[in-house]
């Protein structure tokens, strides 16, 4: 095994990527570290430089002037927008999927058509482009319903609606740009009922490694009321009263199912693929996947 030194440059700002910067300093391979663009905690460890994390040009070309040795993404913008095709291109190793795998996150429709052919269990769906047909389908198919945004959108464009009411709401608001593009298609799901479960995994595109159980909290008010957020908080490892080792197996295997399906259309998933699941009655279904360590997950279970 290599005991050379290389250079790191990690991409985000947040807890998560403060958590990330934390376990590649503990490395003995760890060299100088960059992260772009950090915060005040952050830059205690490493150094901060001024980059357009969204740029993929802008990457590549300052981690190939630096000498970088490996580029670790954090947030999920960068990754959709290709930085991780870009930056492998220019012959770095970079932690991270290509745009084309990172579409399970930037397109809920993309996520759910793959699910499909997989044949992984999951909530049953439409998607819409236009606010009057999803409107008309929202009336027909009556509360309780969650609306989706479609693209990114920082973890806050998802409506769970009780009533009718607040489902046509979660329409308008999706139609109305409250988030930008990611808006402009929506996906009008069953609710699943049960605890959720957030599992992370580390793959290279055809061996699947899971990490440790967690379970996010991200209802903004006490008693689990109030919009989704980003995370109110989180804990790991689930206990096995609430997810069974028959359950995380499930998980793991849908996991894996994913990643095999994406290999079998030609697409490789190199990465952390996050699993967002409801634990039914009838075994695990998919919330969401993310292409990314979960924020705030990655705190807890790293």
């Amino acid at each position: 095994m290599s005991t050379e030194k290389i250079d790191v440059l990690l991409l985000g700002s947040g807890g998560r990527e403060h958590a990330l910067l934390a376990k590649l300093a503990e490395s003995p391979r760890a060299g100088r570290l960059y992260v772009a663009p950090g915060n005040g905690g952050m830059n205690a460890t490493a150094e901060a430089v001024e980059l357009d994390v969204e740029s993929p040009v802008a990457v590549a070309e300052w981690a190939r002037e630096h000498g970088v040795g490996l580029v670790v993404i954090g947030p999920e913008a960068p990754l959709v927008a290709g930085v991780a095709d870009a930056v492998r291109s220019a012959g770095i190793p970079c932690f991270g999927p290509n745009g084309d795998a990172a579409q399970m996150e930037g397109s809920k429709k993309f996520a759910k058509q793959v699910m499909s052919r997989a044949g992984v269990p999951t909530a049953a769906y439409r998607s819409f482009t236009d606010e009057a047909t999803c409107a008309e389908y929202v009336e027909r198919a009556g509360a309780p319903i969650v609306i989706k945004a479609d693209g990114l959108a920082a973890g806050k464009g998802v409506i769970v609606a009780k009533t009718t009411e607040e489902a046509l709401a979660g329409v308008r608001e999706c139609f109305s740009g409250a988030f930008g593009e990611a808006g402009a298609t929506v996906v009008v799901e069953e609710m699943l009922d049960g605890p959720e479960c957030s599992l992370l995994a580390l793959t290279d595109g055809r061996t699947v490694v899971p990490l440790a159980t967690a379970q996010d909290h991200k209802r903004a008010l006490d008693g689990d009321r109030g919009p989704n957020t980003g995370g109110m908080g989180v804990y790991s490892p689930v206990p096995e009263h609430l997810v069974s080792a028959e359950q995380l197996a499930a998980m793991v295997e849908i996991e894996r199912r994913v990643v095999a399906e994406l290999a079998s259309e030609g697409i490789t998933y190199s990465g952390c693929l996050y699993g967002g699941f409801m634990l039914t009655s009838e075994g695990p279904k998919v919330l969401e996947f993310n292409a990314r360590f979960g924020d705030p997950e990655t705190q807890v279970v790293l």
